[in-house]
């Protein structure tokens, strides 16, 4: 069995590829960072630090690593002969590696089983998004038959690495990995560890609301705060509750839209906190905050929850708060906060709103986060 992971990052090593290679496959890293996949290519193993009640290490061997920018005709043909193809990029670089998976499926055996493709991103039914990238790429009408497409969600915590570390990884010692079952026709690859289920989308907005909804949240008020870390922002009374607040709404939504049982989403909430306020994590504020044009965006982590809410009559005052906050979010070291606050200064709450979140007049939403936005700008 044989796998090929885009993505030779803290997430691909310490999580996705981890698991595969637990799980027997032969692992190829690919990715276009030069030195990581030097570094890959002249090490035969790397260690993955779980950390938490349980903390153990387990070391990960029998890998190999492709340059995707120089090693095309390689990367084509680990991709025509393998099982599986993952990726973990972020979703805005899916339509980058696409070509390349393309000409893979393009190159594989007449009669090869489909190759599973599963891009494993933080983004809702992120597989969508790279199908309909590699369906621009492939040149022939047999895609259907060569390759099945399968979204995932994704949920482990990978904090900011010590510079030291090497390829050695530290991740938090809980994961989620859940894959949509109905592409693979009853045929589904054993992976340990992975949970299969009929339909995802709940497992994706729950993660998504939850995890990555609380985990920004207390970053931008952490940060706001004067706070470093994310494990002293959750020890802060003030930080907790705004995470709170943002998390009973998301809640609310998660329980009225998926039929999920209210204590079963008050209980995985518990857990996320718990998890985010683990001391053994080394996460900071200005790493879990980055990139706030993206998770201000209109399909993400505040602006999608607090839209359905809008829509169904329901209160978002807690993820309008944390909204508030990410217009704060001014760290010069990030490029998405340095133009946050460029627009922020140049446009008007009309357009702010319209450039940042997407939002139009037409959305329920629309009027409050304006407010939102109008009041920050007139500090």
């Amino acid at each position: 069995m044989k796998a090929v992971h885009f993505g030779a990052g803290n997430i691909g090593r310490g999580f996705v590829g981890l698991l595969l290679s637990n799980a027997g496959y032969e692992l190829v890293f690919a990715d276009v960072a030069d030195a990581l996949i030097e570094a890959l290519a002249n090490s035969d193993s790397y260690a993955v630090h779980e950390v938490g009640d349980d903390p153990r290490t387990t070391v990960v061997r029998g890998y190999s690593a492709l340059n995707s920018a120089k090693q095309a005709e390689e990367l084509t043909a680990a991709i025509a002969s393998a099982d599986i193809v993952t990726t973990a990029v972020g979703a805005h670089i899916l339509k980058f590696v696409a070509p390349a998976i393309a000409a893979g499926i393009a190159a594989r055996p007449t009669g090869s089983p489909k190759l599973a493709v599963m891009a494993c991103e933080n983004a809702i039914n992120g597989t969508d998004i790279l199908k309909g990238e590699v369906e621009a790429a492939y040149a022939g009408d047999d895609l259907a038959d060569r390759a099945l497409f399968a979204n995932t969600a994704v949920d482990r915590i990978v904090p900011a690495q010590d510079p030291n570390a090497g390829l050695d990884v530290t991740v938090e010692n809980y994961f989620e990995w859940a894959i949509e079952t109905p592409p693979f026709e009853g045929n589904v690859p054993e992976i340990d560890g992975v949970t299969w289920v009929d339909d995802l989308e709940p497992y994706i907005e729950r993660k998504l609301f939850t995890v990555n909804t609380g985990h920004a949240t207390a970053a931008w008020f952490g940060y706001a705060a004067g706070i470093e870390k994310i494990s002293d922002a959750l020890a802060d009374a003030d930080v907790t509750a705004k995470v709170a607040d943002a998390l009973a709404d998301t809640k609310s939504l998660i329980v009225a839209k998926h039929g999920v049982d209210d204590a079963v989403q008050t209980a995985y909430v518990s857990k996320i906190l718990k998890r985010f306020a683990n001391p053994s994590l080394p996460d900071t504020t200005l790493r879990v905050g980055r990139g706030p044009l993206r998770k201000l965006s209109r399909h993400d982590r505040f602006i999608s929850p607090a839209s359905q809410l809008a829509e169904r009559g329901m209160p978002y005052n807690g993820l309008l708060a944390a909204i508030g906050a990410g217009l704060g979010f001014d760290n010069a070291d990030d490029p998405e906060a340095v133009e946050l606050q460029r627009l922020l200064g140049e446009l008007s709450p009309e357009d702010a709103v319209a450039q940042i979140t997407g939002l139009t007049e037409a959305d329920a939403l629309y009027p409050a986060v304006l407010e939102v936005v109008r009041n920050h700008q007139q500090g």
